[in-house]
């Protein structure tokens, strides 16, 4: 009985520890978050603001474009390798979207200047913040088009522009960095898991 007694104190301690340990880290990482968030919304200009929005807005037609482009030079050179490739990338985007919204509606993280009122974003989206589906879409169709095509040229700028997607949604307010760097993790996860199709 004592030794049963003990294992429960024991076990209990440990419990209170983790649980303890993993608050403290977790708080620690939402400062250090929202501390990036101020700093970045501190060097806002009118220019960055606009080509931030801009790349915001280019995301979702540069996500479908890749692989509709895939599809029609396919078509047209009756390719068969390059239709598959379209597949894969449009395969990995769209499961790296669906994983996506499936976390948000678990984790239901609030967007930072929800949680944060000396937060300012540019805009005010909707719906929750982690992961960011902007980075997640963005890192699915450029690792699944950079696993297709390993040329460095195509590697540079895709990879580029999916970094340049997720900096402009923490450059925004809109998300913060753990929602990015889990999104980017997201993408790129998504397109490995889809790599069966990849020609």
């Amino acid at each position: 009985m004592t030794h049963f007694i003990r294992r429960c104190l024991l076990t209990g301690f440990l419990y209170i520890f983790l649980v303890n340990g993993a608050v403290h880290a977790q708080s620690s990482l939402q400062q250090l978050d929202v501390h990036i968030l101020q700093g970045l919304e501190s060097t806002r200009t009118t220019t960055q603001t606009d080509i931030a929005l801009f790349i915001a807005k280019a995301n979702n037609y540069v996500n479908a474009g890749i692989p509709a482009g895939l599809l029609v030079a396919g078509l047209i050179r009756n390719d068969a390798d390059m239709k598959q490739n379209a597949l894969y990338v449009f395969s990995s985007t769209a499961v790296s979207y669906l994983l996506d919204y499936a976390i948000k509606q678990l984790v239901k993280r609030p967007r930072p200047f929800l949680s944060n009122i000396q937060l300012h974003p540019v805009y005010r989206p909707g719906e929750y913040s982690f992961p960011s589906g902007h980075t997640s879409s963005a890192f699915g169709a450029i690792t699944s088009l950079s696993r297709a095509y390993p040329k460095w040229y195509v590697i540079a700028p895709s990879f580029l522009w999916a970094a340049t997607v997720g900096y402009s949604r923490m450059y925004l307010g809109v998300h913060y960095p753990t929602d990015v760097a889990s999104g980017a993790l997201l993408g790129v996860g998504s397109a490995f898991s889809m790599g069966f199709i990849r020609r």
